[in-house]
């Protein structure tokens, strides 16, 4: 293919000025040249690189320098370090190069980005340190995490471009992490669109459906809009509030969401859109003016009593502040509304940026806004600090509580305390400080004496009782859900643990010496290997606690002091081990760009069905090498391949159907409808008479008028299943007709 070199120069320049109109606003003197030069480098640095869709590559850190300032609102030195991002990882520059150029800041940013790409995505462990070292840009400057992002936003805009191992590698990676932590940094507006993005390529055939349903019912939902709004218009205007009303729809992949929980169909889900009310109000109307409009909102709309949420008085760790109600519409709809200022909105989609921002402008939303955000960094930088932390319980405690819901605690004195749902005493314990954590032995809950294990709730005050002689124990990590309690309680038996360990490595310098065996780290290493301990600290651990019999080395050889083993049991490999020599040899089990056929006779590989999601001829499937070797095939949406992809994407195979015919596969169906007479043979005549299957088993349960019914069905694959899901809904009384999931 000929390449246009005039076209694509007009393409770049037309990319690069779209970005200046984007950053205009923001520029301070001489910031424009600072901006032009970066731009500059990056295009002379990338000059023979291309993308592979097959355009220049200088347009993706363009378009990442674009969400960076435009959907992040961030400023000129972002901006640089989004357009030099790939500089220094992928051409001749060096951080010194740009250290010259632009100075320290612009050169630690970018950096920490180089740092993040650097790292191997081959292990569980390895991959686990890789999320551990992007959070860990946090404790640094928090443009890093930011820049990081938008750089994983445009490659999910990108991503037809990539092979389907790595489209399924990339966005299980995004779901896993990027999009919780777009959630927790409050970028809302991206969190969305990394969400519907990830579904696209894990999820797609239910993503283009829901799609292809918004856009058939756009036009009846913007009626239905439009008649909910105007009334609310006509009042905020005779109030005098300055208020814009609008609809603002959901995201494909909440929708999604929402009929997996609730186990129903499209059809069903009617909070398919939010209502905004947004306020253009001075720093000090802004609560005053909100709960203006809440009232407005409720005098013409009813609302739903225990659907009131108030995150004016106490805003959400990441800063986000808004009413949110839900209140019955026309036609007997329930409707979501959300009410909060201009400045809230921006905050509410642009998150910590926009905070900052306002922040830099010395303007205060509240004291708890800004302590809240900076309380969970702190909290974030001192986890992170942690040298001895396990990388896989890092990413894997850090990661629950990026989604967490938020409740409210209070101190004796009265002071707010914010605390995951489903926190407990000795979580807020050690909220409060280590050594409170560390001494607690229980907690007065509203007054009343609670053990360390209560779970907390929402407006509860919270006192801690303690105790000197109190020391942590391993139960306490069955209870408590906050990485900061976690890391701290592992923290102090560790520390305990290395106590016992040094009585046990007296015990063993004595027995050693009995035996004229040198206490060395070569003896101590096979020592480990002979009793089949861990590591060597678990050697001199269990030896200090009794549990290691050391007459058994007896068995041994010493020679010169060395120690030989001369018999020995067989000792097993660890999981690590299995996985590290699959690893090694993963080219001699499944050779590079490999595609599994499934059915295919002429197929070496063995291969057979997870259980977990039961994929059916038809069903969009990815392949998963297990730890013997054996290629489980997985459907592409089961949560399970999505979390062994972000951890494992080494080890996904390319699988696609044969053509042939196949066997029948078991499937289950879920159905609920009004209890009717005959129901089941109403069901048996469309699956065994009309359709000729084979059921394995029917069961239905009937409560108050309502019936939940379990059909396992053999389908030849999922066009059939479809068939039959659809002659089901068509029953009269049956209300929905779901495919079980995991």
């Amino acid at each position: 293919m000929e390449i246009n070199v005039e076209e694509e120069r007009k393409a770049i320049l037309k990319d690069y000025r779209q970005l200046l109109r984007l950053i205009r606003p923001k520029l301070k003197k001489g910031d424009d040249k600072r901006i032009r030069h970066a731009f500059e480098m990056a295009l002379d640095a990338h000059k023979n690189m291309r993308r592979k869709s097959g355009e220049p590559y200088i347009h993706h850190p363009l378009a990442v320098a674009k969400i960076v300032t435009g959907d992040m609102g961030l400023g000129t030195t972002s901006v640089i370090c989004a357009l030099l991002h790939d500089t220094v990882e992928d051409t001749e520059l060096t951080i010194n190069d740009i250290k010259k150029e632009f100075g320290n800041t612009v050169a630690k940013i970018i950096d920490g980005l180089t740092k993040i790409s650097k790292i191997s995505h081959r292990t569980e462990s390895v991959q686990a340190e890789n999320y551990r070292k992007i959070l860990l840009t946090l404790s640094d400057d928090i443009r890093v995490i930011l820049i990081k992002i938008a750089d994983r936003l445009h490659n999910m805009r990108t991503l037809d471009g990539q092979s389907r191992k790595n489209q399924l590698k990339i966005a299980s990676e995004t779901i896993y992490l990027y999009a919780p932590l777009a959630h927790r940094l409050g970028l809302y507006s991206i969190k969305g669109e990394l969400e519907d993005l990830a579904m696209k390529y894990t999820e797609t055939e239910k993503y283009h459906e829901i799609a292809k349903a918004l856009e058939s019912t756009k036009r009846d939902r913007t009626k239905y809009i439009n008649d909910f709004v105007r009334p609310l218009q006509m009042e905020m205007d005779k109030s005098g509030l300055k208020a814009r009303v609008f609809g603002r729809p959901k995201s494909i992949f909440s929708i999604w969401n929402k009929m997996r929980k609730k186990e129903v169909s499209f059809e069903d889900v009617y909070d398919k859109f939010a209502i905004r009310v947004i306020l253009d109000s001075a720093p000090e109307n802004e609560k005053a003016d909100c709960w203006r409009a809440y009232s407005i909102v409720t005098d013409k709309y009813s609302p739903q009593p225990n659907r009131l949420r108030d995150w004016l008085s106490h805003p959400k760790g990441n800063g986000y502040e808004s009413l949110h109600t839900t209140v019955m519409g026309p036609g007997g709809q329930w409707v979501e509304v959300q009410i909060r200022s201009e400045r809230m909105d921006e905050v509410a989609e642009k998150g910590l940026a926009a905070h900052y921002k306002y922040k830099e402008n010395k303007f205060k939303a509240s004291n708890s806004t800004e302590e809240v955000i900076e309380t969970w960094l702190m909290q974030v930088r001192e986890y992170l600090k942690n040298p001895d932390i396990n990388p896989i319980d890092f990413i894997n405690d850090f990661k629950l509580q990026l989604y967490h819901k938020e409740i409210y605690i209070f101190t004796p004195k009265g002071e707010l305390k914010i605390m995951p749902a489903g926190a407990t005493a000795l979580d807020f314990a050690y909220s409060v400080h280590t050594n409170v954590g560390d001494t607690c032995i229980g907690a007065k809950v509203n007054n009343k004496l609670m053990p360390i294990s209560q779970e907390l709730k929402n407006g509860d005050q919270v006192e801690i009782i303690t105790s000197r002689k109190q020391k942590p124990n391993e139960d306490w990590l069955n209870f408590v859900t906050t990485s900061r309690a976690k890391s701290k309680i592992k923290n102090a038996l560790r520390e305990e643990k290395r106590i016992i360990a040094d009585n046990g490595k007296e015990l063993l310098e004595r027995k050693l010496s009995q035996l004229k065996a040198n206490y060395t780290n070569e003896n101590i290493t096979l020592l480990a290997s002979f009793y089949k301990m861990p590591s060597p600290l678990d050697l001199l651990y269990n030896i200090g606690k009794g549990l290691v019999n050391l007459a058994d080395l007896k068995q041994l050889k010493v020679v010169g002091g060395n120690l030989e083993i001369v018999k020995a049991a067989k000792v097993g490999k660890t999981k690590e081990e299995i996985l590290s020599l699959q690893e090694e040899n993963n080219n001699d089990i499944i050779p590079k760009n490999t595609e599994l056929i499934i059915f295919d006779e002429s197929s070496q590989f063995p291969y057979e069905f997870a259980k977990c999601c039961n994929a059916i001829p038809g069903d969009d499937v990815i392949g998963f090498i297990s730890i013997n070797g054996v290629i489980k095939i997985h459907r592409t949406g089961c949560p399970n391949v999505i979390n062994l992809a972000s951890k494992y994407g080494y080890r996904i195979i390319k699988t696609r159907w044969t053509a042939k015919t196949s066997p029948a596969f078991l499937t289950t169906i879920k159905l609920v409808g009004l209890d009717d007479m005959g129901i089941i043979n109403k069901l048996s005549s469309i699956i065994s008479g009309e359709m000729k299957l084979n059921m394995q088993s029917i069961s239905l349960e009937s409560k108050e008028g309502i019936f939940e019914g379990i059909i396992k069905v053999y389908v030849k694959d999922n066009g059939q299943l479809n068939k039959l899901m659809a002659k089901l809904k068509a029953i009269n009384g049956v209300n929905s007709v779901i495919r079980e999931e995991i």
